[in-house]
């Protein structure tokens, strides 16, 4: 995925809409700071979230961090090749590497997350 078509939040998840799905994973400024992940808790096809939720955990060999979600909606798919292999967050975190998709119920919650440009100034600080 063309990072310039991704939308951020400021807890380091990205966000790639189609239609009133959207694809949601970490970015690679994120994967880079856990360092190597090892497990990936997937949450629940079908739960339903309000933004700023606790998703799911990611573990790395250095800790345990919290992935939040930036949208409402209910889960429709999960990436479950992360089963076997989450470090695929690692080696291509904003292509092969996604987590989820949510099918959102309020697509104007995209007006709230950052472009690449603010991203970026963030994570330079």
């Amino acid at each position: 995925m063309a990072e310039s078509t991704l939308l951020f939040t400021k807890s380091h998840e990205w966000v790639s809409a189609d239609g009133d799905v959207a694809t949601i994973g970490v970015s690679d400024y994120a994967q880079n700071e856990l360092g190597d992940i090892v497990f990936v808790e997937l949450p629940e096809v079908g739960k339903s979230v309000s933004a700023g939720d606790v998703l799911t955990s990611i573990e790395s060999v250095k800790s345990v961090s919290e992935l939040y979600t930036p949208l409402t909606g209910e889960i429709v798919e999960v990436n479950t090749s992360l089963d076997d292999a989450p470090e695929t967050i690692n080696t291509d975190p904003m292509g092969d590497g996604w987590i989820l998709r949510i099918k959102m119920s309020d697509p104007s919650e995209l007006d709230d997350l950052m472009d690449s440009d603010a991203y970026a100034s963030l994570t330079k600080g």
